[in-house]
């Protein structure tokens, strides 16, 4: 089945480069790899992927883009046919890609007017195995989402782009898979934008040494550490200096496509999170925004 297969990068426009970037190489744990056009690249240790943040210098703080891979140039070109057939806008149709590591790829905006790029052939990056006493992330490990149609944009994902649903928590929040890994994409209500990023540590131990790491730099720790039901993963949230959420995650279960039933978890505090031991909750996370970037192509 033609397919998106993972998730490649996060396009992020910015007003403060400087404090971006120097928190992503500095604190965060990921490795600077180009400096092209103006904008900054930044690759995780572990996997090869050529980088999983990309970073632009703008008057307005916005998503430039979310990309997603497919394996193939045909499966870029079958995508394309079926976005399209979806009534998405398109910002340009398949075509060999002039941003940093090529490829082929085009893109659309969502219903909603976020930007998206599905991507074949693209560079791949220099990687190596990560200790867990390092406590850096290994690679992206899901993307979650806002929508005022969020039932609207799950049927997308997986009529469109092949995503396969997971698990529910209540009526109100999806979570989709495209590999063996529970997640790479979860759904919420609520006005288009980006919720936030998590990066998998290579376990628990290294995700808390990541907590202590950036405790010890001064980056405040919004929400956890806690183990969510949904994905049986632990979590710890924390923002970038442009207000971005992210979070250090561990053990999120593997599907066995065979015998994987998906369960609507009933909301409750103990599923949010497992533990119940640590700081903060949803509240102290970010409060969700149109993003400004809606139906707004970037040239790259």
């Amino acid at each position: 089945m033609t397919r998106v297969t993972d998730i490649r990068y996060v396009g992020y426009a910015v007003s403060d480069l400087e404090a971006e970037r120097a928190f992503y190489r500095d604190k965060w744990g990921l490795r600077e790899v180009a400096e092209k056009d103006g904008m900054v690249y930044f690759a995780t240790e572990g996997h090869p992927e050529l980088y999983v943040v990309r970073l632009r210098p703008a008057d307005v703080t916005r998503i430039d883009v979310i990309a997603l891979a497919a394996d193939t140039n045909a499966d870029v070109d079958a995508l394309h046919e079926k976005v399209a057939a979806a009534g998405c806008r398109i910002i340009f149709t398949p075509r060999a890609l002039t941003s940093f590591g090529g490829g082929y790829g085009f893109r659309f905006f969502s219903k909603d007017g976020m930007s998206f790029e599905i991507s074949a052939g693209v560079e791949r990056g220099a990687f190596r195995a990560v200790a867990g006493k390092e406590a850096l992330p290994e690679k992206i490990s899901h993307i979650v989402l806002h929508s005022p149609d969020h039932k609207g944009l799950v049927e997308f994902f997986v009529t469109v782009l092949g995503f396969r649903v997971s698990d529910w928590l209540g009526d109100f929040m999806c979570f989709l898979r495209c590999n063996e890994w529970h997640h790479r994409i979860a759904i919420l209500p609520g006005p288009p934008c980006l919720n936030h990023v998590a990066y998998d540590m290579a376990d628990m131990d290294a995700m808390m040494r990541g907590v202590g790491k950036l405790k010890r730099k001064e980056v405040d720790l919004r929400w956890g550490p806690g183990r969510h039901t949904a994905g049986n993963n632990t979590f710890s949230y924390f923002t970038t200096p442009a207000g971005f959420a992210v979070e250090y995650t561990a053990e999120l279960e593997r599907v066995d496509e065979g015998t994987w039933v998906a369960t609507v978890h009933v909301p409750s505090p103990d599923v949010m999170d497992q533990w119940g031991a640590g700081s903060g909750g949803p509240q102290t996370m970010p409060h969700p925004a149109p993003d400004a970037g809606l139906f707004q192509a970037v040239e790259v």
